[in-house]
């Protein structure tokens, strides 16, 4: 696809209504019964590059866009990995919800427009997390997030979300099945390590509830910070320093985030109902 054609893609998508949306998504909020801080407080006044931590298989992705739309009349349009486009059928039906493909020219022409965005800069190994790793950010190297908001001078307002990596149980994580001899004998005859990038794209063998692969019904905890600021910084080259700056300040606050939800989900666990609470026990 071009450059010109992914454009017209952004420039065709049509929008659902806030409620529209609302009312596709019902199941999901009936299931998980999601519950927003600092949701009211936010100012969309002036577009935001919305940064966040990926959750276990991303259940939760639509309905704090959702949650954001209804409250702000904000449709912030989302960053999707490369992968989702290059699936028959799949690729449509996520470029049709408003996903974009995450490239710099496609994040720069959103900003050049004026649109709110939201991106996780862990991407598909934040998704396809392993055993042990608990809401930790696994961002790797990647500062791209932090350099398009330089550029554009653009705010990023961090966000977090507490309940979804407890779903479903890991079974198997890809750093179980790269060590296997299977995956190694499997990686010499196809280069399966390459096409899957290192593992990234590996996904977890889960079970949800009992023996299935229904997702717990664990209530969804959405927490919203404060304004991170880059318009000082603006520049066509941002230098290492402040793309640094930029990602650890943003990484502290999404942390800070993670630990208040963490809080706040157990002072309202006993609000849960019985059947929740029995369906989707806490592991204190």
């Amino acid at each position: 696809m071009t450059t010109s054609e992914t454009f017209d893609d952004i420039n065709r998508f049509t929008p659902p209504t806030a409620e529209q949306l609302h009312r596709q998504l019902a199941s999901l909020r009936a299931w998980f019964s999601p519950r927003c801080y600092g949701l009211d407080e936010l100012d969309l006044s002036r577009p935001a590059l919305f940064v966040g931590n990926h959750t276990l298989f991303s259940l939760d992705a639509p309905l704090v866009l959702s949650a954001i739309y209804s409250r702000h009349g904000v449709l912030v349009r989302a960053i999707g990995d490369h992968f989702h486009f290059r699936i028959p059928g799949w690729g449509d039906m996520v470029r049709n919800s408003g996903v974009v493909d995450g490239t710099p020219a496609n994040c720069a022409e959103l900003m050049r427009q004026g649109q709110s965005i939201l991106v996780f800069p862990g991407g598909a190994r934040e998704v396809n997390r392993c055993k042990g790793e608990d809401y930790d950010l696994v961002w790797k190297q990647r500062t791209g997030f932090a350099r398009m908001a330089i550029q554009h001078g653009y705010d990023i307002i961090p966000f977090a979300s507490v309940g979804a990596n407890e779903i479903f149980s890991i079974l198997v994580d890809a750093d179980e099945v790269m060590a296997s001899r299977a995956w190694h004998w499997l990686d010499r005859h196809t280069g399966i390590a390459q096409r899957l990038r290192g593992g990234d794209l590996l996904s977890p063998l889960v079970r949800g509830m009992g023996p299935t692969l229904l997702p717990r019904p664990q209530r969804f905890y959405f927490g919203f910070g404060e304004r991170i600021t880059t318009a000082h910084l603006q520049s066509g080259q941002p230098d290492q320093d402040s793309l640094w700056s930029v990602r650890r300040q943003t990484e502290v606050a999404i942390g800070q985030l993670v630990a208040r939800l963490k809080q706040e989900r157990l002072a309202d666990h006993a609000s849960w109902g019985r059947l929740r609470r029995w369906l989707a026990p806490l592991q204190y």
